[in-house]
């Protein structure tokens, strides 16, 4: 899980407008970084298979919203691509 101190940068850093805390970019970033502390963990703990199923849901996740955002919004989807 992330702390909220760091969600609340990453949706900051990511918002397409004020306020904005569920468009595509952001749950992007988000699962990005779920996904890193994820790895992280499973480093240390190579024997935990609900984590490791957890994170193969998330990566999926993010795959099919990375999918969505390319089609609707090919710019929007370099750039964070990029970042």
């Amino acid at each position: 899980m992330l702390e909220a101190k760091k969600k609340a940068q990453i949706i900051k850093k990511f918002q397409t407008h004020a306020g904005d805390t569920g468009s595509s970019e952001v749950q992007i970033a988000i699962l990005s970084a779920e996904i890193d502390e994820l790895i992280d963990h499973l480093k240390k703990h190579p024997k935990d298979h609900s984590s490791r199923r957890g994170l193969l849901r998330k990566v999926s996740a993010r795959r099919r919203l990375m999918r969505y955002l390319k089609k609707e919004n090919q710019e929007s989807y370099e750039i964070l691509v990029k970042k």
